[in-house]
């Protein structure tokens, strides 16, 4: 449609508003009667509590609730959700308790110890320095790569070895068989370093909750509204009508925001406790204890080689930090371990990964979910083996790359590719760089006191993981339209995607269209932001709801005109 038709670059819609300082974070909401909440966090990775003597700070001016361990066992609530379905070497599978609250013991620097409810936040926090926790500090494991080791401290007693669960891929016969039969064998040890999100907008949740109706309302920082309420109400114990989930604008997630983190439970059991609204908000500082983290691993990966440089097999075992508890969505590491076949023929793959405890945080999906590991482990492997044969780096890629007519694919491990050009991929990207040339450029470089130095690599992204989303397009009886996403934006501009899309199909003016997406009572049905699912899923479910409107509007213009429907044409918002 004109100027605002899919393919054409447009203004956001949502940038005026935001840069005039007119977003709505769970920062700027003023509930009535709303009071404040501070956690109380252990300064021990690893401790036993004794005792926890909260009584000075039950009295101490405007405080209203503290909450403990203890209290949190009482309330009859439920733990946090762990994923289900991991097993570990032998079968067996371990799924520790997560409560929102410990109550004997300590895993991690920034667990929760107690949660104080006082009418300003300064007030909280006094309270909570009043509180008297008697440590007793155990021994640690913070290293992956030392969480197996004989004799390593214990972050759960059910689980000697520290060992969370293992999940093996590919074929391990065959990869042995093609090691065995190698002309050249590279190995390599990765570490790759955890990591954290550094969101602009910290975490905060808001609890409210309705005596009257016996109802929840949470406003919170998240990607996905309606599995967020789903984890959330066997935490609740009630049905999710019962919840409502509220989402305003969210500056940044990168998968963090993705959990339903312990806080969110607390401000609604404080809430009910206190009958006012409760909110907590993160600090900065904060984030870094206790925001969920990512990534963690110690790989040891090995690629076999004919004598030609043609590869044979791929070995690789990983130990994968999981932290000190485990979160839904937490396997992050193998959902896209199928990158590691990265562009190549190799035909046969093994992976061994094993996830272990240490006394740190959790760790979530966070940017590219696996991907930029296990390109990274293929992808130095590739220039390792070339270092050692003396072949070009191209060219040993040229050699093992698939061809377009081998299409579709299927890998030594998890993924089928439909289609790719991939030597002639690399061939545009040596062009654009002017590989060639490079040696020249090194030389001059190097007699001005500078060094230059310059990489080739290859991915492959899986994308737009498959689900469902929802979406509904309303016109009222006066015909304002409104767009309703299941999508949760974290800043991608989701607002003005699906407008484009709507209003391209419908011939509709977007600045006449109103938007609404992350709260629960309105938008019916959704799934959710990740895994660079919501232009694709999330704007097919809108394309489809204006097709569905069209088909429908034109059996009512036939109606109307008394013609068939077939015979009614459909353009710019007009029905001829």
């Amino acid at each position: 449609m004109g100027e605002f038709a899919i393919g054409q670059s447009v203004s956001r819609f949502e940038d005026p508003r935001l840069l005039r300082g007119g977003g709505r974070y769970v920062g700027d909401i003023v509930l009535p009667g709303m009071v404040f909440g501070y956690v109380l966090r252990s300064p021990h990775a690893h401790a036993r509590i004794r005792s926890i003597d909260a009584s000075k700070a039950k009295t101490s001016p405007g405080v209203l609730a503290v909450l403990t361990g203890a209290d949190w066992q009482a309330s009859g609530w439920g733990d946090l959700p762990v994923p289900g379905g991991l097993k570990r070497r032998d079968g067996s599978a371990f799924r520790p308790p997560y409560p929102a609250l410990v109550k004997d013991r300590v895993r991690f620097t920034g667990d929760y110890v107690a949660f104080v409810v006082a009418e300003s936040l300064i007030q909280a926090q006094d309270a909570a320095e009043l509180i008297t926790v008697d440590y007793e500090p155990l021994p640690t494991v913070v290293s992956t790569a030392e969480a197996t080791a004989a004799g390593a401290p214990r972050v759960w007693d059910q689980s000697p070895d520290n060992i969370g669960f293992v999940q093996l891929f590919g074929d391990k016969a065959a990869t042995e068989a093609a090691f065995a039969n190698a002309a050249h064998i590279v190995k390599h040890r990765f570490v790759i370093n955890r990591v954290t999100a550094a969101s602009m907008e910290p975490r905060g949740s808001i609890g409210d909750y309705n005596a009257a109706e016996d109802r929840y309302t949470i406003y919170t920082t998240l990607q996905r509204a309606h599995p967020f309420r789903t984890e959330l109400a066997p935490i609740l114990k009630v049905p999710e009508s019962k919840i409502r989930v509220i989402a305003g604008d969210i500056g940044g997630s990168f998968g963090m925001k993705s959990a339903v983190y312990n806080e969110v439970a607390l401000v609604l059991l404080a809430s009910k406790r206190v009958g006012r609204p409760v909110k907590w908000t993160s600090t900065r500082s904060e984030s870094f204890l206790c925001d969920a983290q990512a990534r963690d691993n110690v790989t040891q990966a090995e690629l076999a080689l004919d004598r030609n440089g043609i590869f044979l097999g791929l070995r690789v075992h990983t130990i994968a930090g999981i932290g000190a508890y485990l979160q839904t969505g937490m396997p992050a590491f193998t959902g896209n371990i199928g990158t590691l076949a990265g562009v190549y023929r190799t035909p046969a793959i093994h992976a061994d990964v094993t996830a272990v405890f240490t006394h740190t945080n959790p760790v979530r999906p966070y940017r590219g979910n696996g991907r930029p590991e296990a390109a990274y482990v293929i992808e130095r492997l590739v220039d390792l083996a070339a270092d050692e044969l003396g072949v070009d780096p191209a060219e040993l890629r040229r050699r093992n790359y698939i061809p377009p007519e081998a299409m579709p694919f299927k890998t030594g491990l998890t993924f089928t590719y439909d289609s790719g050009e991939f030597e002639k991929s690399m061939d545009m990207a040596l062009a654009l760089a002017d590989f060639a040339g490079f040696e020249r450029r090194r030389a001059e470089a190097r007699k001005r006191g500078k060094l230059r130095g310059i990489g080739l690599s290859n991915t492959i992204e899986r994308a737009a993981a498959q689900g469902f989303e929802g979406a509904e397009i309303r016109f009222d009886k006066s015909g304002a339209v409104t767009l309703l996403a299941g999508s949760v934006t974290q800043g991608q501009g989701h607002e003005t995607i699906f407008k484009q899309i709507a209003c391209d199909r419908l011939g509709l003016d977007p600045n006449e269209v109103y938007y609404i997406q992350g709260d629960t009572d309105q938008v019916f049905v959704g799934e959710g932001t990740g895994g660079s699912r919501s232009t694709t899923i999330g704007g097919s479910a809108v394309d489809a709801a204006a097709e569905r409107i069209t088909t429908k509007a034109k059996a009512i213009a036939a109606h109307l005109l008394d013609l068939d429907a077939a015979d009614i044409n459909f353009a710019d918002g007009v029905f001829s």
